[in-house]
């Protein structure tokens, strides 16, 4: 979202950082996930429409897209939650739509600020694993940022970062 100071970014065979604004909002939309800490639903639309608002904005809708929601929808245990609208929500329910919203495209990267934050262990766990999946079948790229110790063991790389520097890296010292 923010324009690189120096330096350039690639993702996808792409080098973000020579698309205009208009381009670097479609790449986005296509190409990368968002999970954010705090949800970011829209309460005007239900947990169905909220999770494929991202495919209707991409040109995809109909029956294939309602497919792909259903299926979400179960592995994240909220097929009786479609119509409802996300004030009805928990936080935790809450954070699985959006986790589902983040991922019902397929992107390339998924970006993710602590995607298990809100969530029970059972809960955490299973989206967890589903973040995995996803972007193991997919061959995509997931970056999460967390606190969780136990979330970060599960990467296949991690580092820590402390005043935005590079204080070590998984093998370098214990964690």
């Amino acid at each position: 979202i923010d324009i690189v100071d120096s330096g350039s970014i690639n993702i996808a065979e792409t080098i973000i950082s020579d698309l205009d604004e208009q381009q670097r909002t479609l790449f986005r939309r296509r190409h990368i996930g968002f999970i954010y800490q705090f949800f970011n639903l829209i309460p005007t639309l239900t947990v169905a429409e909220n999770i494929a608002l991202v495919l209707e904005l991409n040109g995809k809708s109909g029956e294939t897209a309602q497919t792909r929601v259903r299926q979400l929808l179960s592995k994240l245990e909220l097929e009786d939650r479609a119509d409802d609208f996300p004030d009805l929500l928990s936080g935790g329910e809450q954070q699985r739509v959006a986790i589902a919203r983040a991922i019902i495209h397929q992107p390339a990267l998924i970006l993710a600020d602590e995607p298990t934050g809100n969530l029970d262990t059972h809960s955490g766990k299973k989206v967890l694993q589903l973040l995995i999946e996803q972007t193991r079948a997919l061959n995509s790229s997931l970056l999460i940022v967390t606190h969780n110790l136990a979330v970060a063991k599960q990467a296949d790389r991690m580092v820590a970062l402390e005043d935005g520097k590079l204080i070590k890296s998984r093998g370098e010292l214990a964690w």
